[in-house]
């Protein structure tokens, strides 16, 4: 199990990094789940704990998008309503599924979100670009399925979900910086039912869950910063051979 120090100097550390890189992007979770696993919390565990993180740092997000009057909240509902559907399945499934089974998955996530972000599908988005509905009830019925998915995927492991939510912003024709506003808010929204649902199932350590927390709260305001300043591509390209790293060790541990 996580000894108190240094364990928790490097999880407070990881927290910082990973909740700036949440709110630029997504995949903060690449960072914090393993790094969890290698210092010794049960996978499952792990995968339950890193909600209390995301939970708290998101909050902070919210209110700093919120101040910089970034927020769209008309498209809150929209979001988060098929999402919360999603959400209450996938974390069901993460709850069940075993130790060994989840670390293969997270390994596999992993790697398919590292190769997301070489391939950054969403780095000639134009900025300025506004959201435009989905034409007809084909695209809204498509727009909703996509967002159940995002919640299900959301509950059952998070890493990476940032990516996800703003690909389909992207396609509705929002921009980065308001897609990640979007983003958060929506986080925030499903987080909290999953989280519930992990707590309930005896799956959070509530410590381990607050230093981290610290670290991302701190992190997350750094990242609605350098949103609103600089965008989001930099930053991947840092993480990504070590997020590499990490989904082999988890794959072979």
């Amino acid at each position: 199990m996580i000894e108190p120090w240094p364990d928790y100097a490097i999880l407070f550390g990881v927290g910082l990094i990973a909740g700036t890189l949440n709110v630029i992007a997504g995949g903060g979770s690449m960072l914090t789940l393993p790094v969890m696993i290698f210092l010794g919390l049960p996978p499952t565990m792990a995968n339950g704990t890193n909600r209390v993180a995301i939970l708290v740092q998101n909050v902070g997000a919210v209110w700093g998008f919120h101040r910089h009057r970034i927020i769209d909240w008309s498209w809150l509902g929209k979001a988060a309503i098929p999402a919360l559907l999603g959400v209450a399945l996938g974390t069901w499934a993460a709850v069940e599924v075993g130790d060994a089974a989840f670390r293969r998955i997270l390994a596999g996530a992993i790697v398919a979100i590292a190769l997301w972000t070489i391939w950054d599908p969403l780095r000639s988005r134009p900025v300025g670009d506004r959201i435009r509905e989905p034409a007809g009830p084909a695209g809204r019925v498509a727009l909703f399925c996509a967002f159940v998915a995002i919640g299900a995927y959301g509950g059952f492991i998070q890493a990476g979900v940032g990516f996800l939510i703003l690909a389909v912003t992207t396609l509705t024709g929002l921009d980065l910086v308001r897609g990640n506003a979007l983003k958060v808010l929506l986080v925030l929204t499903f987080t909290t039912v999953a989280l519930a649902i992990f707590a309930w199932s005896g799956k959070v350590v509530w410590v381990v869950g607050g230093v981290l927390a610290a670290g991302n709260l701190i992190g997350g305001q750094i990242g609605v910063h350098l949103t609103v300043l600089k965008g989001h591509t930099w930053i991947k390209k840092v993480i990504t051979v070590t997020v590499i790293l990490f989904a082999i060790r988890l794959w072979f541990s």
